[in-house]
């Protein structure tokens, strides 16, 4: 039985711990912060993995954790540090990895312009659009009911596509 939590477990990582670094790090803008609740999402994914009924799927459950580990993070944040930063723009200087790059050379205007968003339209558009998943599923992952989900990713498109054109990006409408 042991044995077989922690090979379903290391299958999870390989499959979705790309997809959950990603997700991540556009919520808290520090790659190594990202790894290290990346790396706390499948410790308490492996701690409760007797708890996962299975009701959604496994993907759905890490981003649910992942997701909780990120509010987690936020609420053990100090306010005054939170503000300092917010103030002084503080940025991760680190070096980044060859795929952050690559993410940075395709995406840069989209990226940067999720990052403007308020946090809500932020994640319902990465997970909706950017990861892939089903209303059903973002809501489960977030906490919120169907409805929330819908109208959320109902007001975050327009927003995104403000925020790309308040920055510069060239929208062209498609007919």
């Amino acid at each position: 039985m042991e044995n077989t939590k922690k090979e379903e477990i290391e299958r999870w990582y390989d499959e979705h711990s790309d997809a959950l670094l990603k997700f991540i790090l556009m919520l808290v803008k520090d790659y190594q912060q990202a790894e290290d609740l990346t790396h706390e999402t499948f410790v308490k994914a492996y701690l409760s993995y007797d708890l996962f009924q299975q009701n959604a799927s496994e993907k759905t459950w890490l981003f649910r954790i992942a997701h909780n580990v990120t509010i987690d993070y936020f609420r053990k944040q100090k306010p005054t540090s939170l503000l300092k930063d917010f103030l002084l723009s503080k940025k991760d200087h680190a070096r980044l990895p060859q795929e952050m790059i690559e993410l940075k050379e395709t995406s840069l205007e989209l990226y940067q312009a999720l990052g403007k968003l308020k946090d809500s339209h932020r994640k319902v558009i990465l997970l909706r659009k950017v990861q892939g998943f089903s209303v059903k599923d973002t809501a489960a992952i977030l906490g919120w009911s169907e409805s929330k989900v819908k109208s959320a990713q109902f007001r975050a498109i327009p927003a995104l596509r403000k925020q790309l054109v308040k920055d510069g990006y060239v929208y062209e409408e498609t007919v």
